[in-house]
């Protein structure tokens, strides 16, 4: 027994090791969107035109902070904003009006209803499709689509920046991992968990290099060439995608002639979004979980089972360490358990939280992984990718 628990523990080190050093080093928070230099501005002849596509369904208490911070944004450039209310049953456009008439920018914004969501779209995406094609109808159309969500208050230079690096490095998509609200006890156990195992799946730096196959992108705010959409065949492509953002960097990585691609974090962009309790963030995560696992029982199992391997064991070694007074399973755990404090801590730290919740991890861990197994299972009983009132199936 203890020569089977010392070999699953040299294991585990061994894991944590490769994720240390071999996989992207995913754990640093080093691929952030850096502010732009007076240099940068002089040097940019022509400011492409932006236009801000924004789905909103039921976002009245939001939007004031919100659509603020787009009217307000420091763009030198032509910027316009489209809110599309998909449905919304509170007073979503009522608010995003009266919200651009109190600004002096009010003539940026235009506010236009979804039409009725047709079979095989999701809502959002329908409602972004719609926003795209208003858009295009502009003259001269706009050279660049923000598609970002409602909850989103963005840094008033964050256009300028993301531009800029568009331009500056000739990307045909730029995105940000936006900050996430992280102020309730659930939040600070479970969000940055939630950017981290994140980050792990695709890492940020093989996202960012042309010579990975790594694609991705964090759907609150995502900055796309209007020619490369195009060419991959525009948001139709991805209709009926739960992991839209994802899907989109993917398209754009198979069909676009240009596939470079950029992903990193920011402090400054916000989600006002807030999840005041663990079933809230339970709810969110289990919406499309089995979805990003392509809905395949096997890879349920291959999940549960690597998830406990990876983020278990060393606690387990500690223990029975600890009780059997097997030391070298207690050391080589300590150690694992060392590697997995320091993957975490980058994190934790850019949430402004304590050292103490990176030791938390594999608490965290065990419970995504029972979110995971209950996104299966919604998704059995027909309830999978529930959504603002809407289910969506595979």
């Amino acid at each position: 027994m203890q020569q089977i628990i010392l070999i699953t523990v040299i294991f585990n080190f061994i894991i944590w090791i490769y994720l240390l050093i071999f996989r992207g080093k995913f754990w640093l928070a080093d691929q952030r969107l850096l502010p732009v230099s007076e240099i940068e501005i002089e040097n940019i002849e022509y400011w492409p035109s932006v236009s801000v596509i924004i789905p909103a369904r039921n976002e009245a208490k939001l939007l004031r902070v919100t659509l603020n911070s787009l009217l307000n944004q420091d763009y030198p450039g032509n910027l316009t904003i489209i809110l599309v209310d998909d449905h919304s049953i509170d007073n979503t456009s009522i608010v995003a009006r009266c919200t651009a008439q109190q600004s002096e920018n009010f003539t940026k914004l235009e506010v236009i209803s979804a039409a009725d969501l047709p079979s095989g779209w999701t809502g959002k995406l329908w409602a972004i499709n719609q926003g795209i094609n208003y858009a295009k109808k502009q003259i001269p159309a706009p050279d660049y689509f923000l598609l970002t969500d409602a909850d989103i208050e963005h840094s008033s230079t964050n256009i300028r920046q993301l531009v800029v690096k568009a331009e500056q490095k000739n990307l045909a998509l730029v995105s940000l991992m936006v900050k996430l609200q992280c102020e309730t006890l659930a939040e600070e156990l479970m969000i940055p968990a939630f950017v981290f195992f994140f980050k792990k799946l695709y890492p940020f730096r093989w996202v960012n290099n042309p010579q990975k196959s790594t694609a991705a992108a964090a759907g609150g705010c995502i900055l796309i060439r209007h020619q490369v959409l195009d060419e991959v065949g525009g948001i139709e492509v991805i209709k009926n995608a739960l992991i839209d953002d994802c899907s989109l960097a993917k398209a754009v990585q198979q069909k676009s002639t240009n596939k470079k691609i950029w992903l990193g974090l920011t402090s400054d962009t916000k989600s006002r979004r807030s999840y005041p309790d663990l079933m809230s963030i339970w709810n969110m995560v289990a919406r499309t979980a089995f979805t990003q696992l392509n809905y395949s029982p096997l890879l349920l199992i291959v999940t549960v089972i690597g998830m406990k391997l990876v983020y278990l064991i060393p606690s387990l070694g500690i223990i029975l360490g600890v009780i059997f007074g097997w030391w070298k399973v207690l050391a080589i755990a300590l150690l694992a358990r060392l590697l997995m404090f320091l993957a975490y801590l980058p994190i934790v730290r850019f949430y402004r939280l304590s050292p103490i919740y990176a030791m938390g991890l594999p608490t965290v861990a065990l419970m995504y992984t029972l979110i995971t197994i209950d996104s299966a299972w919604r998704h059995w009983r027909g309830r999978g990718g529930y959504w603002k009132g809407r289910v969506y199936q595979s």
